[in-house]
């Protein structure tokens, strides 16, 4: 997933078809989970406060905060934020000052706020955005409708394309092969462009890929609830969103994301180390919680010393000079992994471990010990 960084009406274009294209990449990065962005960059009038701020950031919160402003300004004609004195403006924008025009309708007036929202844990996400009565009023079919599964799509290969790309120069039996593995390269890249545009017509997504999909959504319910349906009843051109919009049509389920606790930080860290300590783990400080660790199974004892040293430290952790962390000899079953500890909206505090290299299995057998250990989750 790619955070864009920089949007603003410059940056959207429109093609020969009206088509909107983001444009201008140049600030954008990739997201990768368990891990923040922390540059301070785009333009200051459609930055998000947590960006100017120099905080970390996940990445989708602010270019949710960049389309609120770009809404208003498409809607009012003016920047909700804006001053010719630099630390005037930060001012404005940290603090959510803005108005909005008596001539905005209920719908955007109950939009933009949400989107502004100082707080990016609680500013509005693009799911719910989609899912606001003012976005979908007049939604036009070809954004209403879910597009194509693209891991579904990248399982067949369309041999009309395929013909299209090999005439550009490139060989038929890599571009296959780059296809299968999903290598990315100028080959495959070319595909998945022409593949793309392809199902932007009106004969493809929008039309047979949509029939596919209600056909889909009907053989998964029970006869009973076929007939009681009120999509049947419908008039042609109405969608019905919540049932299609997600691509979800299965019952939708709440999963969580790693271990949820409502302990104090200090205590969670406490139990955290303590149980890294029985599993004889070797963790290095990123940040005030967060820890690079290492682990080899059948190798107890190794740093028992050090882990008490760090655990009797104010911070619970020795320096990093201390830090076991030698990366000669490596065995093959050494796994690393990541432990990381946020504060969720709930006032809840969750720890996440990510796995950076090793066996998935060893991983998994170790974070099942792991939890095991744990005392306030």
């Amino acid at each position: 997933m790619v955070v864009h960084r920089d949007l603003k009406p410059e940056n959207l274009l429109l093609d020969s078809k009206c088509n909107v294209k983001i444009a201008d990449f140049g600030l954008s990065n990739i997201m990768r989970d368990g891990h923040f962005l922390k540059t301070s960059c785009g333009s200051p009038n459609y930055a998000a406060p947590e960006v100017i701020s120099g905080k970390l950031y996940a990445g989708p919160e602010v270019d949710v905060w960049s389309c609120g402003v770009i809404l208003y300004a498409l809607l009012c004609g003016t920047l909700p934020f804006d001053d010719e004195n630099i630390p005037n403006l930060f001012k404005k924008i940290k603090g959510g000052i803005y108005t909005l025009p008596s001539h905005l309708s209920a719908g955007a007036r109950d939009l933009i706020p949400r989107m502004l929202i100082v707080d990016p844990m609680k500013r509005m996400t693009i799911p719910e955005i989609r899912a606001h009565p003012w976005f979908q009023a007049h939604l036009p079919r070809y954004l209403a409708v879910p597009p194509p599964d693209t891991m579904q799509q990248a399982k067949k290969i369309d041999e009309e394309i395929l013909q299209e790309v090999v005439k550009m120069g490139l060989d038929r039996n890599v571009l296959v092969d780059s296809l299968r593995n999903r290598v990315q390269n100028e080959g495959t890249v070319t595909y998945y462009l022409l593949l793309d545009n392809r199902f932007r017509v009106a004969s493809g997504y929008l039309g047979s890929e949509f029939q596919e999909t209600m056909e889909f959504g009907h053989n998964r319910m029970n006869p009973s609830e076929t007939v009681a349906s009120p999509v049947g009843q419908r008039l042609p051109g109405a969608i019905d969103y919540q049932q299609f919009g997600g691509r979800q049509l299965p019952v939708d389920r709440k999963w969580a994301l790693g271990l949820q606790s409502r302990a104090h930080p200090r205590e969670i860290m406490t139990e955290v180390l303590k149980a890294l300590q029985e599993l004889d783990v070797y963790w290095k400080k990123i940040g005030h919680y967060n820890m690079k660790c290492s682990w080899i199974p059948g190798r107890p004892g190794h740093n028992e010393e050090i882990l008490k040293n760090s655990m009797n430290d104010n911070n619970y952790f020795g320096e990093e000079s201390s830090i076991i962390e030698n990366d000669r000899n490596k065995p093959q079953n050494m796994v690393k992994f990541e432990v990381q500890l946020y504060k969720t909206r709930e006032d809840k505090y969750l720890l996440d471990l990510q796995r950076v290299r090793g066996s998935q299995f060893l991983f998994l057998d170790l974070c099942a010990t792991f939890l095991a250990q744990l005392r306030v989750l």
